[in-house]
């Protein structure tokens, strides 16, 4: 059987075979590349074909990696018109890989991620495939959590809130060094939390390279993944964060030249509109919402170099230059807050 360090196949098999799972043949394990935060593998065996998720092996955060979480979302969606790959089995305390894991089955399809991937689609499948992320976003907070069995999932009152103290308190885990706008910032946005929001189920970390879209359709999207931030909450807190993606400085956290970075794709005020149009939402306070997606997402970049650092980057080249994004992202939080 072939292993890799985060994933001995034989513990795998156990696990597979705990879930009444029949495994035809050797394991075969490849680590997919690109991903900055939970390790992702690709797993074959002489019939089937799935995909596994654990976390990193070092340079943990406390909120983060959540598999659990990844499951119990996927599993509800699996009837609703948001589409999610069907799963298979998971190891909820690591009895089985040392780890917590989720095994998926494989969805074919694209994955968009860098720019040479974009490089093979014309302007107009680019213009079809942000749509369909748009209006898979409108499908997903559109479900009533409550009916698919995810009333307990968590707590979408006070969302917003509890994100501005959750970023704020993750800097004090990840930071690198010190960075007072980071305190200014989320200073500044606690002062502002909406009052009135609407609640939906959120993905945490909507792009086009979390989908995998139709192979021969770019305009469909065919699943999405990555779940590992999903909660109960304010779906405008998802909306801002694909538009803050569209940054060109998130190349930097990524490591490569990003795919959604393009100007290919619609810029943020176009994707909003865009939702406004699918949903009937209005946008509320959304300087507020922008500021909290870089507040989001600086903390992230600082985190993927924490990690590296601690020795539990996730395979990708740059991991320890990812902090470099973090205060650009600080800076267009405070901007767009005023």
């Amino acid at each position: 059987m072939a292993s890799h360090p985060g994933l001995n196949a034989e513990n795998l098999r156990k696990l597979l075979s705990a879930n009444d799972v029949e495994v035809d043949g050797e394991l075969r394990i490849e680590l997919i590349s690109g991903g900055r935060s939970n390790l992702t593998f690709d797993v074959r065996d002489d019939r089937s074909h799935w995909v596994v998720r654990r976390p990193p092996m070092g340079g943990l955060t406390p909120s983060a990696h959540d598999m659990n979480r990844e499951w119990n979302v996927t599993s509800a969606l699996v009837q609703t018109a948001v589409p999610v790959a069907p799963t298979v089995a998971i190891d909820r305390d690591g009895q089985f890989i040392g780890a917590p894991c989720t095994v998926v089955e494989f969805v074919d399809g694209r994955v968009i991620r860098s720019a040479d991937d974009l490089a093979g689609l014309s302007d107009a499948e680019v213009t079809a495939g942000a749509d369909a992320l748009v209006r898979t976003l409108a499908d997903l907070h559109a479900v009533d959590y409550e009916a698919v069995g995810l009333g307990d999932f968590g707590r979408p009152d006070g969302f917003a809130a509890r994100q501005v103290k959750l970023w704020a308190r993750q800097w004090g885990i990840v930071k690198t060094r010190e960075l007072d706008d980071v305190d200014r910032l989320a200073a500044a946005l606690t002062e502002r939390v909406p009052a009135q929001a609407r609640k939906a189920i959120v993905h945490g970390d909507f792009r086009i390279d979390n989908t995998i879209l139709a192979p021969n359709d770019p305009g469909t999207v065919a699943a999405v993944v990555d779940w590992e931030m999903a909660a109960l909450g304010d779906p405008l807190t998802d909306l801002a964060l694909m538009c803050v993606y569209r940054e060109p400085v998130f190349s930097q956290v990524l490591g490569f030249d990003a795919a959604w970075t393009s100007d290919r794709y619609p810029d943020a005020d176009g994707l909003a509109q865009r939702y406004v149009e699918a949903t009937g939402a209005e946008l509320g306070d959304w300087a507020f919402y922008l500021g909290l997606a870089n507040l989001k997402l600086g903390v992230i970049a600082e985190g993927i170099t924490h990690r590296a650092l601690a020795g539990g980057s996730s395979g990708t080249a740059g991991a320890e230059r990812a902090a470099e994004a973090t205060g650009a992202f600080i800076a267009a939080g405070l901007r767009a807050i005023g």
